[in-house]
């Protein structure tokens, strides 16, 4: 299997070659024999870095402890569910799953344009074959997954014990997922300055891509930040550690994509904007890339110092330099045909939303990146904590939850007296409301004051658009409301999608808030018998009992809850040592409402059975996970296929609210 994946791998990398080079020639030559033949090459790209995936796979799972990365991530004792997740938890295995998807993604896209986009897509499969021949160079020649040791041992190193979690066997692929995502439409995009096909077509093909690439970044960072809430053991979930912001970045460029391209479609505007936003969004996903296998930052999350950094860089310069020149030489042929027209449009709204939108990205690529500048220049490295993030971004974050509610209510063109009243003033009520409900029960924390605000702002915003819709539907047709509803959302998918995409945000800026507001913490020493008391609960620490596992040991503690009195669950937080490895490994126990978590983590057990612990209550946790379910469900909605013609009453029916003749003006 060791000679079967590295031949599959070589070979690879010749047929990424020819499917590089040969649709270039192709299109050079007008020959149509040659573009189809590199297209049938990236097929065969695919089946052999399957061969290569299937034959590391298989040597995981055989304990083949003379491959080298086989003995660095597993070991006899290994749960075979993260034996499988060891594919994706080194780097040169991550190195591998990265080229195999995106050979997936090339595949899939030449299907889908087999009859059609047929002057892009020489460009497009020369653009992704030498995105696959990038990672494929960088296995071959510093980070081949197949490289044997000179030895075999008994048993392997194992799995790093922090990744032994549900959540991270989810997240390194999700996120991958949304990081190659991104190569489609970035594809796309270079066909279409390289053809000189520069209309909306090519939004309008890559839609659906780049919005399930969006969706699979966002989802894998959410699953990040669970990882780490329950992991780590430090009672939080964001701690803008260099890779966190790694991941981040090209999301907020992304969604300010997805928000700009409806300003080409509906308005032929903002072109250059939309080239500079995919070329950016791609570009900051090699360099999150680059952070987490380059070494030149600490991070949890990062693979160790190797040269596979300086292969990320070069092909980073290569794929700026390269945009920029196609930009720079079709630059005249990308003006806009037309201009703003108000301060007030929900043109200015989406202009406004990319540039804070950029600005956010800007302040998390300037802080990640200020403490390799200063030591660069000054010679000492100086950290940037989450003080400066939570300081500059919280502004940012909240004038990106309001813009959530306005853009998609504002009218086109030029909002009227009328429209904003219709739109604003129920909404504006609602939020006061909230307000004076918060003030009344004694709330006083300004920065939660005005979120909680914005936020009760944006849902009613949402909600009343939802609820106009459906009124006007079954008014028109005679449905009941809840089919009403369904109805409205089936025939206006991208709309309604959109609408629960920006209720998802909505509520997972309350969970940030909650958690980040009113947390409350305690560390107390409890003797067998004793109890501690943290908000309405009461920890009562029964006894500790040792762990015994084949790949750890350690120690566990049974605590009983009491809530206002009354018995309501038991938690068992314990420390870990996993012997192979001798490193430690803390597993806290929550107890989950949508209120709060009860978070109890267990730092040490004395000779005397003495146990420290630490108790934290984080509100609103849950809001985020639930905002993530919202995320996934709107895009959904979004992604499925658009059903057949209606007629012209139930068209004007789905276009509610609009179809209230009091709407008429916006």
């Amino acid at each position: 299997m060791v000679e079967l994946g590295s031949s599959a791998l070589v070979v690879a990398f010749l047929v990424a070659v020819y499917a590089t080079v040969a649709p270039l020639l192709g299109v050079r030559r007008g020959s149509a024999v040659l573009v189809r033949s590199s297209e049938q090459a990236v097929y065969a790209l695919f089946g052999l870095l399957t061969i290569s995936s299937l034959c590391l796979v298989y040597l995981l799972l055989t304990r083949n402890f003379q491959v080298e990365y086989v003995a660095s991530y597993s070991n006899r004792a290994m749960n075979p569910f993260y034996t499988v997740a060891a594919f994706w938890g080194g780097q040169k295995g991550s190195l591998l799953l990265w080229a195999w998807m995106l050979s997936i993604f090339a595949m899939v896209v030449m299907l889908q344009n087999r009859q059609r986009n047929r002057d892009l897509m020489p460009y497009i499969g020369a653009v992704m074959s030498f995105t696959t021949l990038f990672f494929i160079v960088t296995m071959l020649w510093e980070a081949n997954p197949f490289e044997r040791l000179n030895f075999t041992p008994p048993d392997g190193r194992g799995l790093n014990p922090l990744l032994q979690n549900p959540s991270m066997v989810f997240h390194p692929p999700t996120l991958y997922t949304g990081y190659i995502g991104f190569t489609v439409p970035f594809a796309f995009a270079i066909a279409a300055l390289a053809s000189g096909r520069l209309g909306s077509e090519w939004l309008k093909t890559t839609r659906r891509w780049t919005l399930f690439s969006w969706y699979f970044l966002g989802i894998g960072i959410l699953l990040g930040a669970q990882w780490a809430y329950v992991e780590l053991g430090w009672g939080g979930y964001w701690a803008w550690d260099p890779v966190e912001n790694a991941s981040f970045m090209p999301w907020l460029v992304g969604t300010a994509f997805l928000h700009s391209v409806m300003m080409q479609e509906k308005k032929e505007m903002m072109k250059v904007w939309n080239i500079v936003l995919i070329l950016l969004t791609f570009a900051l996903s090699i360099f999150g890339t680059f952070l987490t296998r380059s070494g030149v930052i600490a991070s949890v999350h990062s693979f160790a110092q190797s040269n596979v950094g300086y292969y990320f860089l070069v092909f980073l310069g290569m794929v700026i330099l390269g945009s920029l020149a196609l930009l720079f030489y079709r630059y005249d042929e990308l003006k806009s045909t037309n201009q703003l027209e108000s301060f007030l449009s929900r043109e200015s709204s989406f202009l406004f939303n990319n540039l804070i939108m950029l600005g956010a990205t800007f302040a998390v690529f300037w802080g990640t990146m200020f403490p390799i500048i200063s030591e660069a220049v000054r010679g000492v490295k100086v950290t940037v904590g989450p003080p400066f993030f939570n300081q500059v971004f919280v502004p940012i974050g909240l004038a990106m939850l309001l813009l959530s509610g306005i853009a998609p209510l504002i009218a086109w063109r030029k909002a009227s007296a009328r429209n904003l009243k219709r739109n604003f003033l129920t909404p504006l009520y609602g939020a006061a409301i909230a307000l004076a409900f918060m003030l009344a029960f004694g709330m006083r924390h300004v920065y939660a004051l005005v979120a909680f605000t914005i936020a009760a702002f944006v849902l009613w915003c949402i909600g009343l658009e939802f609820w106009r819709g459906t009124i006007a539907r079954h008014e028109m047709t005679g449905e009941s409301y809840p089919l009403a509803l369904l109805n409205l959302i089936g025939r206006n998918k991208r709309r309604y999608g959109g609408y629960i995409v920006h209720l998802g945000m909505a509520l997972i800026f309350i969970g940030i808030t909650g958690s980040s507001a009113f947390t409350t913490a305690k560390e107390v020493v409890l003797a067998p018998g004793e109890s501690a008391a943290i908000g309405d609960y009461r920890l009562r620490f029964d006894q500790a009992f040792r762990l015994n596992d084949p790949n750890y040991e350690g120690v566990g503690a049974r605590l009983e809850v009491f809530q206002k009195g009354r018995p309501i669950t038991s938690l068992v937080p314990e420390k870990r040592l996993y012997v192979i490895q001798q490193q430690p490994s803390t597993e806290v126990a929550v107890r989950s409402t949508l209120k709060e978590d009860l978070y109890t983590i267990l730092a040490a057990v004395d000779e005397q059975g003495r146990a420290s612990f630490k108790f934290i209550i984080n509100p609103l946790v849950n809001w985020l996970w639930l905002g993530g379910l919202c995320l996934t469900f709107g895009t959904i909605v979004i992604m499925l296929p658009e059903g057949r013609k209606e007629s012209a009453r139930a068209r004007r029916t789905a276009a509610a609210p609009q179809a209230v003749p009091s709407r008429a003006t916006s």
